[in-house]
């Protein structure tokens, strides 16, 4: 039979139509909720409204409603939900762009989303709906921001930031990939501002020390990328005294002192320290600048303020720098070493300020030499001396011009006695630092949650009450919403001066809105308590369902939302709002949907429209292809790929459901043993496929079944045999959790009532489990020769035996000398024989 004749026999179009309100009324995925089952929650990271759903969507979906769609036909109350993370910059930009107002080109997009995942079949429990851009929602976002600000965990400060050029708002330091804006790939800058953080820094020893719940559960990829980005060294704050020229701080005393702190994690080679760094653009560059030296400084950080952060880290760079006209004196020898200013120190690592040890950091070597500064060496590792070679030494050895440190060779003696040494004169400890930064989360654009803060001239930042909450975005149609380095929020007067709640004085609100990663950092909490309306989760209900069981996303989320989300569920645990401190309890992340060998675009001209594919081959090939694509986590190439050849195995596994004779209910027992063991074999496996996550072996087994069925019926077992409705039972029950349309037409073709969905899971009856026989293949010089049916517990000597007698390889062997033979019993013998 053809394509075009397969296709007219099952109209997989007439079958989408058909089921979808079926199941809407039915609605077979609404979770319980009433303590009759366990529970499980499926939580999928939630779409971001920008145009209908892609190929990237299309896989993630289909992969993780593999997972619900199982729980649900074993028994598990499940809670699937759906929402739209609608805040944010690209709606904004692409509404701007558009001259439409962000609050209609996203909700426009929601609805076509939301018909999309209809259209697709996903199994979400649509009563939980959220959008975050919804006033019910982000009025809780507020309040758990002022939650909290009352903690000290909110807070604002002015302090250089990383700046969009593009997008006129400033950025988090995650949000820059390689100097680039993660959002519209526009090269970063930096600016001078007052901005909104989050002290994620207070958590970030326990956001490394709870990653150990973790280990197993998710990708260690990801495990290994949030510890590196949290970065904790160990080492010691060491405390530099600066000697100031008269005036340099305001006073006309001469040679006042500033006390200047380094964090380093090599304390040990203070002695080799012979200068000390400090960021251009840290304030206290400025502040301990000689007087005579400020003009230099000033045009200096002119040209730093071009640059990104990777330039200013890359090692290749030729150094720059500005000589500050001061002194600090090392606390260990009491040497004078000169300060400078330069870019590749950064003013918000550390203290902003670093002592250089030349001999044993490149970097500081290459400045040394660069502007003729002493190189000196305090360990002897058997190379060439940097300050001949040019090439700083990093390794361990002998300590030399190091004081009473001298022969010692144990880093961990030597860095031990220094500290000791710093904290008994009070010249510093032993401390630990983090890579990790606080989360920088005001925006200067207008489509976002505001900020609940009022300023006032007589009280200062006032938090808004919360019976004044939520504060809404003010509608501003008609107003130009382009980003002018400002929020257009600034702009709009009647919405921007208010009362203060203190005073009852003239105030203004904070006209800067909160970055989307905060609403995204706890909206799965509120899943499990949708339309609450005095709270944003209600605890008991978060008990029920919480930590989500799987969460399953793209590993591009391993640092922004995943790190958030941590951040937030442990300040909540603090709270006793919830009872863990961790949010998912396991992570699946999938890999892209490529074409040709490249990431679909339309430049390229290799993009692939989802909705016309669907419109070509239906709903369940498209899921069927990219479920059994490859492994989740593996890249699926679309070039490679067959949703023509998924679409005829559909048409298979169809027409056995109308070769079935036997009624439904018939006892199975008195069918054809050889079609059962196949059928309870794949059963069994499927689960434990699914719960490995091998949803595309899982799917080659259902492959498998169908093609014995339709053998043992072609062969003779008959259509009536009970054996045979047990089997294309199974393939409809297993195949629901891929191509849930073509199941629900073979269930009721089968004289079920719908829906497949919550058939239940098939029993498996274990003594159809056990092999009588294995076949064992016989392979002489690569090439099969026999093979033979052998109980599955046959030892390695019996098997080879039988082999080596098999009249087949006697034949083959005839006139040879068998040098060796390889058993894997019970199922491999390979005769080598030359």
């Amino acid at each position: 039979m053809d394509e075009q004749r397969e296709r007219a026999a099952y109209d997989v179009v007439a079958a989408q139509e058909k089921w979808r309100p079926v199941w809407e009324k039915l609605n077979p995925f609404q979770a319980a909720d009433d303590g009759s089952k366990e529970r499980r929650y499926a939580l999928t990271m939630f779409p971001y409204p920008s145009g209908d759903l892609h190929m990237g969507h299309a896989e993630v979906m289909a992969l993780h409603d593999v997972v619900a769609r199982y729980w649900w036909q074993r028994g598990y109350d499940v809670m699937n939900p759906i929402g739209w993370d609608s805040f944010g910059l690209p709606a904004e930009n692409a509404a701007i762009k558009r001259d439409e107002h962000p609050a209609t080109y996203t909700y426009a997009n929601i609805e076509t989303q939301a018909e999309s995942f209809r259209r697709y079949g996903i199994s979400f429990d649509w009563s939980r709906r959220l959008h975050t851009s919804d006033p019910e929602y982000y009025q809780w976002t507020q309040w758990l921001f002022l939650r909290f600000r009352e903690r000290g965990l909110a807070y604002r400060k002015h302090s250089p930031v990383n700046w969009c050029p593009n997008d006129q708002t400033v950025l988090a330091n995650e949000q820059v990939v390689q100097g680039m804006c993660e959002r519209c790939g526009a090269e970063v800058t930096k600016r001078e501002l007052s901005q909104w953080y989050f002290k994620v820094t207070d958590y970030a020893q326990r956001l490394l020390d709870d990653m150990e719940q973790l280990e197993g559960r998710w990708p260690e990829r990801v495990l290994a990328m949030q510890r590196n980005w949290i970065g904790r060294s160990e080492g010691a704050h060491v405390d530099f005294d600066v000697k100031l020229h008269p005036g340099t701080d305001g006073t006309t005393e001469p040679d006042p002192v500033r006390t200047v702190r380094v964090f380093t994690t090599r304390p040990d080679t203070l002695y080799g320290a012979t200068f000390m760094v400090v960021a251009a653009d840290a304030k206290l560059a400025s502040e301990v600048c000689a007087p005579d030296r400020r003009e230099a400084l000033e045009a200096y950080l002119e040209e730093v303020r071009k640059e990104t952060d990777i330039d200013r880290l890359s090692t290749e760079r030729p150094k720059t720098g500005v000589d500050l006209g001061v002194v600090a004196v090392n606390p260990v020898n009491g040497e004078e070493l000169p300060v400078w200013a330069a870019d590749y120190v950064l003013a918000d690592y550390g203290t902003g300020a670093i002592m250089a040890v030349p001999a044993h950091d490149q970097r500081d070597l290459d400045f040394a030499r660069a502007f003729g500064l002493p190189v000196r060496r305090v360990i002897d590792t058997g190379e060439d001396n940097p300050e001949e070679s040019g090439v700083a030494t990093t390794g361990d050895g002998v300590y030399v011009n190091s004081g009473d440190l001298d022969g010692l060779t144990d880093k961990e003696s030597g860095i031990g006695r220094i500290i000791e040494r710093l904290e008994t004169d009070g010249r510093g400890k032993g401390t630990v630092n983090f890579r990790l930064r606080d989360w920088l989360l005001s925006r200067q654009r207008f489509w976002g949650c505001p900020i609940p803060v009022v300023h006032c001239d007589s009280c200062g930042e006032v938090a808004v009450p919360d019976d004044q909450l939520p504060v809404e975005l003010p509608d501003l149609r008609g107003v130009d919403l382009k980003p002018k380095g400002v929020s257009p929020l600034a702009a709009a007067e009647e919405w921007v001066n208010t009362e203060c709640p203190q005073c009852g004085g003239p105030a203004k609100r904070d006209s800067d809105t909160m970055d989307t990663f905060v609403d995204s950092s706890w909206y799965f909490l509120r899943y499990c308590s949708p339309g609450l309306t005095d709270g944003p989760f209600d605890p008991e209900d978060v008990r029920r369902w919480m930590p989500a069981h799987i969460y399953v996303g793209g590993v591009e989320h391993a640092i922004l939302h995943l790190l958030y989300s941590r951040f937030f569920t442990k300040v909540l645990h603090d709270m006793g709002m919830v009872d863990f401190v961790e949010p998912f309890s396991t992570l699946m992340n999938q890999g892209q949907v490529i074409n040709r060998g490249k990431a679909m675009s339309k430049s390229l001209g290799n993009g692939v429209n989802l909705g016309e594919v669907i419109d070509e081959y239906g709903v369940d090939a498209v899921r069927l292809t990219l479920v059994f694509a490859g492994p989740p986590e593996d890249d699926i190439d679309w070039a490679d790929v067959s949703p023509g050849g998924s679409l005829k195995f559909l048409q298979r596994a169809w027409r056995l459901s109308g070769d079935v004779a036997s009624a439904p209910g018939v006892d199975p027992t008195a069918g054809d043993e050889a079609l059962r063991r196949v059928t309870h074999r794949t059963v069994h496996e499927a689960a434990e496929l699914v719960e490995s996550r091998r949803f595309n072996v899982m799917v080659a087994r259902i492959m498998e079944l169908v093609n014995t069925t339709r053998k043992a019926i072609d062969s003779g077992c008959g259509p009536e045999d009970p054996a045979v409705r047990e089997a294309v039972e199974a393939v409809a029950i297993l195949l629901s959790l891929v191509a849930p349309y073509t199941a629900e037409e073979m269930w009721e073709r089968l004289g079920h009532q719908p829906t497949v969905a919550r058939a239940g899971w098939p029993q498996v009856d274990e003594s159809l489990l056990v092999e009588d026989t294995v076949t064992a293949v016989v392979q002489v010089q690569g090439k099969v020769r026999a093979r033979l049916e052998v109980p599955p517990s046959i030892s390695a000597a019996d098997l080879e035996q039988q082999a080596l007698a098999d009249p087949a390889v006697v034949r083959f062997l005839e006139g040879k000398t068998v040098r060796k033979v390889i058993v894997r019993e019970p199922n491999l013998v390979n005769v080598v024989a030359p």
